[in-house]
């Protein structure tokens, strides 16, 4: 079981991949091997859900995905609205309404030469939109997850800031593969100064005393399910802090949950050897999660 564990659809082997406006076979879709984000990690991304034809909060990844590119001095060169269509036309082509995840990949373009300069960049970006048919598996909630601590910590600001979705991912991969080995299905990562950030693909809410505790932010991605989760909980007067805090201070928590944007909220079954009643029907994290879901429902009457 794992946060990305989803039920495999056979409609997926005939879904068209869009690159750089033009349309591939799945086993056909190939980008350059001069590609900037395939040899250096050079580029942003989103993953995207569509729920009755409706891109869910489009608007906010949008605006993730134009902050982080700004942030790493990437003119993508397009406006939001050309995103938007690209992304519609690759929906149209494949006629998919529902179910549907899609990631979103723009990097820095082909370069001339293996080369991490920019300056050795040839032509415009790359842009990628890979629609599939995922649906989460349902025992994700029902079992819950299973998350502990990892050494691998997440960097700061000045070494590659953390609020921004790049394709720069090994440090979350180093703590993926050290959570695997000790077991866990996401791994508990500290920030530089010894405070719990965040888990190596989702952000991470405990709750203890029925208070609700999340990082302060800092340190983590900007996650969209993270902002609507914090939302929830003001505009339903339910306790809700970011703060600074370590494992000890969260080491005797009844519940914990993770988010984002593919599985929502999960809840988290074991901390480490504890067993956390976040999966019971009555826990804060179902009503939680039942809120974020009624949320989603609301943004998609809202865009009819």
């Amino acid at each position: 079981m794992s946060t990305h564990s989803f039920i495999v659809n056979p409609k997926n082997e005939t879904v068209l991949i869009n690159i750089n406006g033009k349309f591939f076979k799945r086993n056909e879709a190939k980008i350059s091997v001069f590609d900037s984000g395939f040899l250096l990690g050079d580029g942003v991304w989103e993953g995207i859900r569509l729920h009755q034809s409706v891109l869910v909060y489009i608007e906010e990844h949008l605006d993730r995905l134009y902050e982080s590119a700004k942030g790493i001095s990437l003119n993508i060169g397009l406006q939001k609205e050309d995103i938007i269509k690209e992304i519609n036309k690759t929906l149209t082509t494949n006629n998919m309404k529902n179910d549907v995840h899609i990631r979103l990949v723009i990097s820095r373009g082909d370069k001339i030469t293996p080369y991490q300069n920019p300056n050795a960049n040839v032509g415009p970006i790359n842009l990628v939109i890979i629609p599939e048919y995922k649906r989460v598996d349902p025992n994700t909630y029902k079992n819950g997850i299973k998350i502990g601590r990892v050494k691998n910590i997440r960097p700061n600001n000045e070494i590659l800031n953390p609020q921004y979705n790049t394709l720069s991912k090994l440090n979350c991969i180093l703590a993926s593969i050290e959570a695997n080995k000790l077991g866990y299905d996401e791994g508990i990562m500290n920030d530089m100064h010894g405070f719990i950030s965040t888990c190596n693909s989702t952000n991470l809410f405990f709750i203890k005393n029925a208070e609700i505790i999340t990082s302060t932010g800092q340190y983590c991605l900007n996650g969209i399910t993270r902002s609507k989760t914090i939302e929830i909980c003001k505009k339903n007067n339910i306790s809700c802090h970011e703060k600074d805090f370590t494992f000890e201070d969260i080491s005797d928590c009844e519940e914990a949950f993770v988010t984002g944007t593919f599985g929502g909220i999960i809840p988290v079954s074991t901390l480490e050897n504890q067993s956390l009643q976040s999966t019971n029907k009555e826990s804060i994290t179902n009503k939680i999660r039942t809120l974020y879901l009624q949320d989603i429902e609301n943004y998609i009457k809202s865009q009819s």
